[in-house]
């Protein structure tokens, strides 16, 4: 069964994929804390809780937090959803393991504060405006021996991505990549990431990567 969606929220698609295959290797112990951020539809959420883990999932949209209770309602699912600016809901809370799937785009100036379906990818000029403050907020939630699985493009930049968690104290490496044609909003923006030199003349392809972030014990 695949997931309900409802209108304005991401839908799963080759980064969830991705970073899905990737939380199907990570060891996990039966009761274990999991911190979904960023939810959308609550696909990653979903597929964490069938490993007999408890998990809070987060989003910023409300019909994403709808979403994903429904979702996990109707597959009898324990996941604890909740609304709000990233790691706000849970203040004060520590994990076993953080999963982000958050908006990594490179938008135009016009488009730095997103609204509607943009909100899910849109993240400022270089990407990065969600990635660094996950990078920097992070660390904090973890528990001793604890995981931070985060996937992007590589169009947001990978390595500020490993120094910011290594400045952070954690091990970090990207363990996971794989490429993917474009989809409707890098085709429609070709033109200026070309122009940012982000992209060559040539390219139809962008490049996903997951990074692993451990704190030591």
């Amino acid at each position: 069964m695949s997931e309900l969606v409802l209108p304005g929220v991401y839908a799963p698609q080759d980064d969830t994929a991705l970073l899905t295959e990737v939380l199907g290797d990570e060891p996990l112990r039966p009761g274990a804390q999991v911190l979904d951020v960023g939810t959308g539809s609550g696909a990653l959420a979903l597929a964490a809780a069938r490993r007999g883990v408890e998990v809070t999932a987060v989003d910023v949209s409300r019909r994403a937090v709808w979403s994903t209770r429904l979702n996990a309602w109707l597959r009898r699912l324990p996941v604890r959803a909740r609304r709000g600016n990233l790691f706000g809901p849970v203040h004060g809370q520590t994990f076993d393991l953080i999963l982000a799937n958050p908006p990594y785009v490179p938008a135009p100036a016009a488009r730095h504060s997103p609204r509607g379906r943009a909100r899910a990818w849109d993240a400022g000029c270089d990407g990065r405006e969600l990635l660094d403050r996950i990078c920097r907020d992070a660390p904090a939630l973890l528990r001793p021996g604890g995981v931070l699985l985060i996937v992007h493009s590589a169009l947001s930049g990978p390595d500020p991505t490993l120094d910011l968690l290594r400045g952070a104290g954690l091990k970090a490496a990207v363990v996971r990549r794989r490429w993917i044609a474009f989809g409707p909003v890098l085709r429609a923006r070709r033109d200026w990431l070309r122009e940012r030199g982000l992209l060559d003349s040539g390219d139809e392809k962008e490049e996903l990567v997951v990074i692993r972030a451990e704190r030591p014990v």
